[in-house]
């Protein structure tokens, strides 16, 4: 096996220029959804549970477009790469369809039948009537978070960084303000309680839409995409898209229907295990951002270095992104371990919640080193690679073979502690770390992308 140490200075400075703002971004994405939680859990556990079970679903769609776009960013950054302009503008054509497509599908859906989404997580009717609240202010939201999540992505992967971070900061604390005005009634505001929570969001989605879309239609150079040119014919290109992208999409989407499967076990362990898990999920998110942008950050260098050519290089370039992997799991374990009791701390819960949570806590911290290894190589390097059919399955193996069903045995049928219960349903990270360091050793995950003329 090669060195996990690059000699590479270069490398680690233009890794850092990518995968630090995508990290701050992050943070401060992770900021506003501990910020929600803490709000609507000081009206109540009944509304916690209620709003992280409504954006369970909301975060299927996250998922479908987070594979829609970063499907897309493997062609984008190998033909910004390759200095292909007119591939990457429609590239992001094809991106953008079907985003508005996915957003089209889950608006009918939230309109049509709220109740109905809310019984896949839970039977408890105050549970219920809350998320309906919360899900049919969300309705709109689906468009602005599909298009500005997308077009982030396309921003991110031609270097432009700051423009999402700088977004990301102005949407904090405008979704932080319109939460306390409209969650609590402040400054003459109706008291919405959960619908608050929702319409603060919507809010903050405005406000990403704007900024991040209007830059990049109107703005960018780099790229020079314009309105006109989402309905500019795509040619054979959609070929390629869909040999490179289309897996992601439905990996990332089974994987998503995967996650849920997974949050209907936790939402039928009764409303101290929701809320707590609610909790620790967002402790997770913040001990862990660093992680997920290197994990871009591996699929955009990637990208950049087999576009110019250079396979060996891309292949040391892996061991080393390998490498920080297993150190920022590392870290992110002992910042959870720290942190876990302010967290805990921070919210008001009942006794039982807080030792489910804590349990919760000690699970995770041993889970995120595994996931932190797993999430740099899949979701970056593999990916940057082109190995999207060979991922495709690898997720939804590991994740419907056996977090599933062990999960639902040790949460549903043996009524193990919560430790084990959750360890039981993210047991495909621990494998998948494993499979990761095989793949990568082989060397088959490194794919040709074929420019329009050679489709």
């Amino acid at each position: 096996m090669q060195s996990l140490i690059s000699k590479d200075k270069g490398f680690y400075k233009n890794v850092a220029k990518i995968a630090i703002p995508i990290a701050l971004q992050g943070l401060i994405t992770t900021g506003v959804n501990m910020m929600d939680t803490i709000m609507i859990g000081s009206v109540g556990e009944t509304q916690l549970s209620a709003v992280s079970l409504a954006n369970q679903f909301i975060s299927i769609f996250q998922i479908f477009c987070m594979g829609i776009g970063m499907g897309a960013s493997v062609l984008v950054s190998r033909y910004f790469g390759m200095q292909d302009r007119p591939a990457l503008k429609k590239t992001i054509t094809i991106m953008l369809r079907l985003c508005l497509a996915m957003a089209t599908l889950f608006c009918v859906a939230t309109i049509l039948f709220p109740r109905q989404i809310m019984l896949i997580y839970t039977d408890e009717e105050a549970i219920i009537t809350y998320g309906i609240r919360y899900l049919r202010w969300s309705v709109v939201s689906y468009f602005l978070l599909g298009l500005s999540l997308t077009c982030t992505i396309v921003l991110r992967n031609v270097k432009q960084v700051r423009i999402p971070l700088y977004t990301s900061i102005g949407a904090f604390f405008i979704n932080v303000g319109a939460n306390y005005v409209f969650i609590f009634g402040k400054f003459g505001a109706p008291e919405m309680d959960v619908a608050g929570a929702a319409l603060g969001t919507l809010i903050a989605r405005i406000f990403e839409f704007a900024v991040i879309c209007g830059y990049l239609f109107i703005k960018d150079k780099q790229i020079g995409f314009r309105i006109k040119d989402l309905f500019a014919p795509v040619g054979v290109l959609w070929k390629e898209y869909i040999r490179i992208s289309i897996p992601v999409l439905v990996s990332d989407g089974i994987l998503a229907l995967g996650n849920n499967s997974v949050a209907m076990v936790i939402g039928r362990l009764g409303e101290s295990f929701i809320a707590a898990n609610a909790v620790t999920t967002v402790t997770q998110q913040l001990s862990s951002v660093m992680i997920q942008g290197f994990s871009q950050a591996g699929a955009i260098v990637t990208g950049y270095t087999l576009g110019e050519g250079d396979r060996d290089k891309a292949f040391r370039q892996g061991y080393a992104f390998l490498g920080l992997g297993v150190c920022f799991g590392l870290i992110a374990a002992g910042i959870l371990t720290a942190i876990s009791g302010l967290m805990i701390a921070a919210y008001d819960l009942s006794e039982e919640t807080q030792a489910i949570a804590r349990q919760l806590m000690w699970s995770i911290s041993i889970i995120i080193v595994f996931q932190a290894t797993n999430s740099i190589m899949t979701k970056g390097v593999l990916r940057g690679g082109g190995d999207t059919k060979v991922l495709m399955l690898a997720d939804n193996i590991f994740l419907w073979v056996a977090s599933i069903p062990l999960g639902a045995l040790a949460g549903l049928v043996l009524h193990l502690p919560a430790f084990w219960i959750y360890f039981a349903l993210k047991i495909d990270q621990v494998l998948k770390a494993v499979w990761c360091v095989i793949r990568l050793n082989g060397g088959k995950w490194i794919k040709k992308i074929r420019t329009e003329s050679e489709i």
